[in-house]
């Protein structure tokens, strides 16, 4: 039993010394699956094996007897409140812990509301006497969470862009990505800026903007478009090599999409080999 408290303490305690921003919920889930079996397991301790006066003597006069079978009693007695107490010690402490973790999780997962956070039981099904510690009702994850003000910044800067006033939103756009490094919108923002760019007559600004938009992240949805732009801006600009060495890799980086059939017909006006 006293291995087993030990296991367990050590269980609830190691995983979180490190802070939750280094974790991924997987991490998390994982680590909370783990400690709900190992409440379990302990609370089994409190059930009977069966067995019964274990060590005490049955032989003697009917006095000897009783003074053995009350001897024995005050034993169990006293060792089942100690293992009761230790028990509720450890799950208290295991449920603080998760309660935690759970508050945590609410704040790493997008869109979980920490103020609907509900009540759990304690762990185990053992009553501690304390209160419910909160945890957080199941997330739906809609989409990445923004920051106050930033759909709206990008919004006003796409409106101006859609209402013909290309240099407001060019200056949105930018102002834009320097306001919010790392937005999920910026590989967007960063492109709209290069068509912004573009419908004013600055191809150099709109090539940097598209090269931004494809460095946001190249995987994205955007990303074969940005590249393709950025080939055929270098090769409006003059500078055909690497322009045509931009448009070759939108085909071996997105093969059968829109964009690489615009890249093929690119090279051939630039005259690509």
């Amino acid at each position: 039993m006293r291995k087993a408290l030990l296991s367990f303490a050590v269980a609830v305690t190691l995983p979180f010394q490190a802070a939750a921003q280094d974790q991924t919920l997987a991490d998390i889930r994982q680590q909370l699956t783990a400690l709900y079996v190992q409440v379990q397991q302990l609370n089994t301790e409190l059930s009977t094996t069966g067995s019964a006066m274990g060590g005490a003597s049955v032989g003697g006069s009917a006095l000897e007897r009783l003074n053995a079978i009350q001897t024995e009693l005050q034993r169990l007695t006293s060792k089942t409140e100690e293992l009761e107490f230790q028990i509720t010690q450890v799950v208290r402490d295991g449920t603080n812990r998760i309660g935690d973790l759970e508050f945590r999780l609410c704040e790493l997962e997008p869109n979980c509301d920490i103020g609907s956070l509900g009540d759990t039981p304690s762990l185990g099904g053992v009553d501690t006497g304390s209160a419910a510690i909160p945890t957080p009702v199941t997330p739906t994850v809609v989409g990445p969470q923004l920051a106050v003000g930033e759909q709206a910044d990008f919004d006003a800067a796409k409106t101006a862009m859609e209402s013909g006033d290309f240099r407001t939103a060019v200056s949105g756009f930018d102002n834009f990505v320097m306001a919010y490094p790392g937005s999920p919108l910026a590989q967007e923002a960063h492109y709209l800026s290069g068509e912004a760019y573009e419908s004013l007559g600055e191809v150099t600004n709109a090539a940097r903007a598209y090269l931004g938009s494809f460095s946001a992240d190249p995987a994205g949805a955007i990303a074969p478009d940005a590249l393709f732009k950025l080939g055929f801006s270098l090769g409006a600009l003059g500078q055909t090599q690497d322009a045509c060495t931009t448009l070759m890799q939108v085909g071996v980086r997105f093969p059968n999409t829109d964009a690489a059939l615009d890249a093929q017909s690119a090279m051939r006006n630039f005259g690509c080999s």
